[in-house]
């Protein structure tokens, strides 16, 4: 079974420095039925204006982790972390005991757009941990590359959570097909153009949530670029 999330029916914030959307309920925007999915609490699709951004704030016992669509992210962090994330990076932070960091476009005349997206952890009061690599073109173009892992496996990030992150880049005639195991759910996001997930057309911005399937059919792809969540089958995050 396939359930859309159509791109238009997020929540959003909009200040004279941010526009964000929101997948799931976060800040202001509450909404019992989009409560997070499985263990992925936080989907939100941020356009931060230049020079402009998140100041130092705290989080705890979460794993976060930041995709770069388009421009570039200034991150500092209490773990004595400085970087810049740019398009094709992607970014994992584990909260554990507690963290405080500030996300800046790092750009003064460009947009930064990015997703910033929230997992619940499986073990609390871990220690800290910053991870960063970049996932370019090559390795996403017609295929879905595994971005984050319990197991780091593939060249992936570490997240404290059984769960798998994928990202692909797809055109018209190329396709992926991703097995599930057993009693697996799936989320898919896609970031921009349009594709065809199990034969639904979703469209940039669209999600979907996907239970009883075994197999993820992604193809008809133009411009799209999509990123591909395998979970636990339960329904909301639980923190």
């Amino acid at each position: 079974m396939l359930e859309i999330r159509p791109a238009h029916r997020r929540g959003s914030a909009q200040f004279d420095w941010l526009f964000s959307r929101h997948t799931f309920s976060f800040g202001n925007y509450y909404d019992p039925q989009q409560s997070g999915f499985s263990d992925l609490l936080v989907i939100n699709e941020d356009i931060v204006q230049p020079g402009k951004g998140f100041g130092t704030h705290p989080h705890r016992d979460m794993e976060i982790f930041t995709y770069v669509i388009d421009g570039a992210l200034a991150h500092k962090d209490s773990m004595d972390n400085g970087s810049v994330i740019e398009a094709g990076d992607v970014q994992l932070m584990t909260a554990g005991t507690g963290v405080t960091h500030s996300e800046f476009n790092h750009s003064q005349s460009e947009l930064v757009h990015f997703l910033q997206i929230w997992l619940v952890p499986n073990s609390k009061g871990v220690e800290p941990r910053y991870q960063q690599s970049h996932f370019g073109p090559a390795q996403k173009q017609g295929r879905l590359a595994l971005i984050i892992s319990p197991d780091g496996a593939e060249g992936s990030l570490s997240v404290y959570q059984d769960v798998r992150v994928y990202a692909g880049c797809f055109d018209v005639g190329e396709q992926a097909q991703l097995t599930l195991a057993d009693n697996r759910y799936a989320y898919v996001h896609l970031v921009s153009g349009t594709l065809t997930v199990n034969g639904t057309v979703l469209h940039a911005g669209d999600g979907a949530r996907i239970r009883g399937e075994r197999l993820i059919d992604i193809q008809q792809g133009h411009n799209a670029e999509v990123l591909v969540f395998d979970l636990r089958p339960h329904e909301k995050p639980s923190r």
